[in-house]
């Protein structure tokens, strides 16, 4: 298996009110896109067509916290101006998802409201613009325990099962998985930001290759742990 990852050039700056499933149907009109493709766009130009955009009294620490501490529903844990909380969605992260990375100044960006929603409403238009109707991921830039650096997941998912269950399957030496399930669409995110990047302005890419497990999917459902099986909360 070989996967090809192609940006999805052409979408421009995002506002409040933009039509970005359409957007993002026009611009993937000249790639030919296919049902086993994989659409991963970053949640930052979700966030800021559906509104997820604040007004921040100034550009100042205090304004930032305040709406850090707003947006979380629980604070796990406080480093100076870091703050790792629970979001309303389940997730645990930075600053509650607060981010003023590639927001203008003044402002800043709040996750989706809805994150699998808005991945299904993207997979509608593009299959009523184009006939076909690739998987999406929406995707953010998370941090990891015991390990440096920042990875992409996904936080939204629609047209696949973001989890691939091997348990009760064979190894290479015979030996039967017990525990083993993968996050297929926290990989696909991942390899898709190599292409997309922090500062390019590409806010797509377009995964061909991977077949995704069938199903729904839903990151809140199938991807967050539930706090009885959460070891570090």
């Amino acid at each position: 298996m070989s996967l090809l990852i192609e940006p999805v050039e052409g979408i421009g700056e995002v506002a409040p009110g933009d039509d970005l499933a359409s957007m993002l149907a026009e611009a993937l009109r000249p790639m030919a896109p296919a049902d086993t493709d994989v659409l991963v766009v970053t949640h930052k130009v979700v966030s800021k067509a559906e509104g997820a955009v604040v007004e921040l009294a100034d550009d100042g620490p205090d304004a930032h916290r305040a709406l850090v501490e707003e947006q979380a529903v629980r604070v796990l844990r406080r480093r100076g101006n870091l703050v790792i909380a629970e979001t309303r969605h389940g997730f645990v992260c930075a600053n509650a998802g607060v981010d003023r990375s590639n927001a203008r100044p003044g402002t800043a960006v709040l996750l989706p409201e809805d994150p699998d929603r808005s991945a299904r409403r993207i997979r509608d238009r593009i299959g009523a613009v184009l006939g076909v109707r690739p998987a999406v991921i929406i995707s953010d830039t998370f941090g990891r325990p015991w390990r440096r650096g920042l990875v992409d997941v996904a936080i939204g998912v629609a047209g696949m099962h973001p989890i691939q269950d091997l348990r009760g399957t064979p190894d290479s030496y015979g030996r039967i998985l017990d525990v083993t399930e993968v996050n297929v669409a926290d990989e696909i995110a991942a390899a898709a930001d190599l292409v997309m990047g922090k500062a390019s302005g590409l806010c797509a890419a377009l995964v061909r290759g991977f077949v995704p497990p069938p199903g729904p999917g839903s990151v809140a459902q199938d991807v967050v742990r539930p706090p009885e099986e959460d070891l570090f909360r």
